[in-house]
């Protein structure tokens, strides 16, 4: 890839004095730290002040300025204009280039993250539109690049970038405000007055820096925020000796489960249930990130929060808590807070748990130990903003009804001993005064009153693709809340019902949306036929992701944990058992690992990562150290998936590359993968089909596996598939060939030969095309050989094209992207015969057949290869 970006760089580096400025040359590859490809936005106080939009493909920056900024309103289609491309190391630079060199001015490094291509990017830019997902600091959600069609001579070429429909949407925001360094927290001000310079002043000690791009330790250490900028950063203090540590990795918060009573006995701790915003503090690499329990980073929302957290007297930490607005009787308040989130008002947080302390992983370790350890930390800096969450130890039942008394929401009862874990669990208890719930949008009611842009909300609950009715709720909504919903809904707006049943007088006149907002609703009751009763709106849970909501019923409160002595809480479940999303699986860490990829099973993306894992051994003995084509879906399996076989970049390490010959001479780099981590670090780039070639990296020209697709027409069922099969297996073994049977996850059958590898691609082929005209001669009204659908009616197309030089056929044990989640699964020819359909395995079913014999046990023992006299008798 070295080459080619070489040649991408051209213009950049014709544009660039390298002898006047400290700009990277990109002369040296250099890959932006982190999983995934990389993006930023710099501010750019050039000529004329604009937002340079940066993203990683092909190994380097793709490049757009885009005049006016970008903006959280789909209506704003900001004018994007595409400049040349960047070295990868442009994308941490922030400083001053010259008065009088080409881009002149103050940079400040303004959003940094990562990006995922939401349809196959090398044919986005060919047809000028670039769908993707940002995880940045401030950019987040999906967006859009879409190229303008030029005028008659006009030579730059404009696109704009625009913000699509999403839970990321925010009209009221205006993302520009955010005005401070994601890097230093420098204004633009104090970054033009630092000494960090791209200029001419080098010494022969500095020479090496001309084309890193970097700063050395001595620039660095000079480089000083303005003094009005002292009192709004948010650097963790230095009370401690040492340098801050790393920041900890987001971890998937502790999850509480509802029941109906608070348990009793000592081994059970209470606290408050807080009315706010789950919050995870983050301190370490000299700065503060907030984020939420979706992973999003709301540090600029929550300013106060993390200026407060920044004085701390540690050098990293993780504290998990909640953000609250106390309202005007002194308790918390969720209408309240949502009013301070858009008007600016105070926000507060009580913390509660601590996850990391200065490079320890606190995790393992009792709950009261956590507490005392965050205690000691929030000690003389407690305030009104951060605060410490108290508990009373055992009489649950009596501080449950205190606390009701007293008119708040309820209690959270934790196990004293037990360790934190991610995801939902009993380890933790939520026992509620009011009944109070979120709850998913699907639709609203028009009003008569015209002061009232709707009568009422209608909710669900999720059940797979489709929505659980759950009633109307059409109180609690001022104006301004009324206004902001008015907007979503046409931003949301559909033609049918999301609900899976909706009666019909509640469907007449009702309009739907896109169910993606979650609403907080407190209710009296839910009625026998499912219904809110007496419900009144909260506020938008803007936190929250609509597949994340259940449909919450309380259960039992269990018995004082004390058994023989000691507590139940010891044998902690396994994150699968709790539903909790692990972040690190094979050793690779994993991003947004909560995020439900099968909709209809509930298969997270930590899920799948663990099913990899698990069958690693299997899968790699068949598809390891292979070229590999990809099918990822950044949006799951049910939306808009794409083929990616090259590396683009952003890769775990653990997905390796080999260089391939193009057909064209050139070289390229393949996808590959040889290990449990490599199958995970595809998951983590949101792979959910493998496909493989038929020859091994290390002798790409020597296929070793022959393979036939049993594709049948829409109108055949399973059993005339098997029988094809079975015929085909027959044919094969009086050619002298033996064969295994794979069901592909889909509607066909796999018949494959392995081979030792003495043939090549032309006689590979050259058997495969031969063998399946044989058959479709033979037999014309069971078979045909060619692709054209016209001719396939009420037959099985024998899929050949598997076996020439670069294509690819699916992966045993891979996952395919279909609705109920379903493996390609090696079978024994006895048990096809058994076997009702071709996608009836799952990843539950096939991790259960480790403790079974291998249905391919004998694949490696087979010796065999294709011999002339095969060729011959195929030969057409």
């Amino acid at each position: 890839m070295a080459a080619k970006s070489d040649a991408l760089l051209e213009t950049y580096r014709q544009k660039r004095d390298f002898a006047r400025t400290r700009e990277p040359s990109g002369s040296e590859a250099e890959k932006i730290a982190g999983d995934g490809l990389f993006f930023c936005v710099q501010k750019h106080d050039a000529t004329r002040l604009h937002y340079d939009f940066r993203i990683e493909w092909e190994g380097v920056l793709k490049s757009w300025a885009v005049t006016k900024g970008p903006s959280l309103d789909p209506a704003d289609k900001r004018l994007a204009v595409r400049t040349e491309d960047h070295p990868m190391d442009y994308g941490t630079f922030e400083g001053t280039i010259p008065k009088g060199e080409y881009g002149g001015g103050t940079v400040m490094l303004w959003d940094q993250g990562t990006w995922e291509p939401l349809e196959d990017p090398d044919e986005g830019f060919a047809k000028g539109s670039l769908k993707m997902h940002l995880e940045g600091e401030r950019m987040r959600g999906n967006w859009a690049l879409v190229r303008m069609k030029p005028r008659n001579g006009e030579k730059r070429e404009n696109w704009l970038l625009i913000k699509e429909k999403d839970e990321a949407v925010d009209r009221r925001r205006n993302l520009l405000k955010a005005d401070k360094s994601v890097k230093t927290g420098r204004s633009m001000a104090a970054i033009a007055k630092g000494d960090d310079v791209w200029d001419t002043d080098r010494t022969a000690d500095d020479e090496s820096h001309k084309t890193s791009g970097k700063k050395s330790k001595a620039t660095a250490a000079k480089a000083k925020p303005a003094a009005k900028d002292k009192k709004p950063s948010a650097k963790p203090a230095k009370g401690k000796a040492g340098e801050p540590l790393p920041m900890p990795a987001f971890s998937p918060p502790q999850l509480a489960t509802l029941v109906d009573t608070a348990p009793a006995g000592r081994d059970w701790v209470h606290e408050m249930k807080y009315d706010g915003y789950r919050v995870l503090i983050a301190i370490g690499d000299g700065k503060v990130s907030c984020w939420t329990r979706n992973e999003q980073d709301w540090t600029e929302r929550f300013t106060g929060i993390a200026e407060a957290a920044a004085t701390l007297n540690c050098r990293s930490a993780l504290i998990d808590g909640e953000v609250v607005a106390f309202d005007a009787d002194g308790g918390t308040d969720f209408s309240t807070l949502q009013k301070h989130l858009s008007e600016g008002g105070p926000l507060s947080c009580f913390c509660f748990d601590l996850l990391h302390l200065d490079g320890e992983d606190l995790r393992d370790q009792p709950l009261t130990e956590r507490k005392a350890a965050l205690r000691d930390l929030l000690d003389g800096h407690e305030t009104q903003t951060l605060l410490y969450s108290e508990h009373i130890t055992g009489s649950g039942e009596s501080v449950f009804k205190k606390v009701c008394a007293s008119g708040h929401e309820g209690i959270i009862a934790k196990r004293a001993d037990a360790p934190y874990r991610g995801g939902r669990s009993r380890n933790w208890l939520k026992v509620k005064c009011t009944r109070r719930q979120e709850f998913v949008i699907g639709g609203w009611k028009p009003s008569d009153k015209k002061s009232r842009p709707f009568s009422s909300i209608l909710l669900g609950v999720p059940d797979g693709d489709t929505l659980v009715y759950r009633g109307r709720v059409g109180s609690g909504f001022d104006e301004e809340a009324m206004a902001d919903l008015k907007a979503r809904f046409a931003d949301l707006a559909r033609k049918t019902s999301p609900f899976a049943e909706l009666a019909s007088d509640v469907k007449r006149a009702a309009r739907f949306v896109t169910p993606t907002l979650v609403a907080e609703i407190e209710f009296a009751e839910i009625t026998a036929d499912g219904s809110i009763r007496h419900g009144v709106f909260k506020g938008l849970r803007e936190d929250k992701e609509a597949g994340d909501v259940t449909d919450e019923r309380p259960t039992s409160a269990p018995a004082s944990g004390r058994k023989g002595g000691k507590s139940a809480a010891k044998a902690t479940p396994s994150p699968q058992s709790t539903g909790a999303a692990p972040d690190r699986v094979a050793d690779v860490r994993l991003t947004h690992p909560g995020r439900v990829v099968f909709e209809g099973q509930g298969v997270t993306k930590g899920d799948l990562a663990l099913y990899y894992e698990k069958i690693a051994d299997r899968m790699l003995a068949h598809a390891g150290n292979r070229p590999l084509s990809l099918v990822r879906c950044p949006q799951g399996g049910d939306k808009r998936c794409f083929f990616q076989k090259h590396d683009s970049g952003g890769f775990p390490d653990a997905v390796e590359t080999v260089a391939v010959t193009e057909k064209d001479g050139s070289k390229a780099d393949y996808l590959t993968v040889g290990s449990a981590a490599g199958l995970v670090g595809a998951v983590q780039m949101n792979t959910l089909e493998f496909h493989i070639w038929g020859a091994h990296n290390d002798r790409l020209e020597k296929p070793d596996r022959l393979v036939f697709d049993l594709d049948p027409d829409e109108g055949l069922d399973f059993g005339d598939v098997k029988q094809a099969a079975f015929d085909l297996r027959d044919s094969l073994a009086d050619l002298g060939l033996t064969t295994f049977a794979m069901v592909t996850g889909g509607k066909g059958v796999h018949v494959i030969a392995p081979l030792e590898r003495r043939q090549g691609w032309d006689d590979l082929k050259a058997f495969a095309r031969g063998f399946a005209h044989l058959q479709a001669r033979e037999e014309p009204d069971r078979y045909v050989a060619t692709m054209s659908k016209a001719k396939r009616t009420g037959k099985i197309f024998i899929d050949w094209l598997r076996n020439e030089r670069g294509a690819t056929a699916i992966a045993p044990y891979s996952t395919r992207s279909r609705a109920g989640a379903p493996v390609a699964t090696p079978v024994t020819w006895d048990e096809l015969a058994e076997l009702d359909a071709a996608n009836g395995f799952t990843l539950d079913t096939v991790l259960a057949r480790l403790d079974e014999a291998d249905p391919w046990a004998d694949y490696d023992t087979v010796r065999q290869s294709l011999t002339k006299p095969m060729l011959k008798a195929v030969a057409e």
